[in-house]
């Protein structure tokens, strides 16, 4: 089963652009939220900020530098997502997966956007 639970914007300051989003929308920053993640709940689905170190801001519409976001997906298993998902016509480019089955696997969609299979243990999404 997969479940969407993220939208991630890239940034230099996940804390200080999570805080202007919060303002903009009257939600707040989730407890959790650092300089590396910050998020606001929506929902079953978070607006998530994430530090890019050398980030380079969006010029779109002009594409010189395109807009930056991914999305996140928790699974129950990856084995049965990903052989789902790569018949879809997903890649899979890296993956950052424990010895007990828990992390993400990052992937690119049929036209390049990137977006991960998720698994947390002990996380409840709903």
């Amino acid at each position: 089963m997969l479940r969407f639970t993220d939208f991630i914007i890239d940034c230099p300051d996940p804390m200080g652009l999570g805080a202007f989003y919060a303002e903009v929308t009257g939600s707040p920053l989730k407890s959790d939220s650092t300089d590396f993640w910050a998020a606001i709940a929506f929902g079953g689905v978070d607006l998530a900020f994430y530090r890019v170190d050398d980030y380079t801001p969006p010029t779109w519409p002009d594409d010189e530098h395109p807009k930056q976001f991914h999305l996140d997906f928790e699974v129950d298993e990856f084995a049965p997502e990903q052989a789902r998902i790569t018949a879809l016509g997903a890649v899979l480019k890296q993956e950052f997966v424990n010895e007990e089955g828990y992390g993400w696997q990052v992937y690119t969609d049929p036209v390049g956007h990137p977006f991960c299979l998720c698994r947390n243990r002990g996380y409840d999404w709903s």
